[in-house]
């Protein structure tokens, strides 16, 4: 429902924390392909995430953090 609430409005930002967290394989891929396809209307996605499946076979970029520090992009 939070994605569903954040996507009704077309904004041209989301932010989305952990949208994959508590979700099985199945359902983690299939909201990532609703976020590919929101970007790919426009709407710039920001994820943070701490599955690296999910990085290796769907990000654009990445940048990657500790404490709040930049260790590479």
């Amino acid at each position: 429902m939070a994605i569903a609430r954040a996507l009704v409005k077309e904004p041209a930002i989301i932010l989305a924390d952990e949208p994959t967290g508590n979700l099985d394989p199945v359902l983690s891929c299939e909201t990532i392909e609703l976020f590919k396809e929101v970007n790919n209307k426009g709407t710039t996605v920001v994820m943070a995430t701490h599955d690296k499946g999910l990085l290796e076979k769907y990000a654009k970029r990445t940048v990657l953090l500790k404490d709040g520090r930049i260790l590479e992009q």
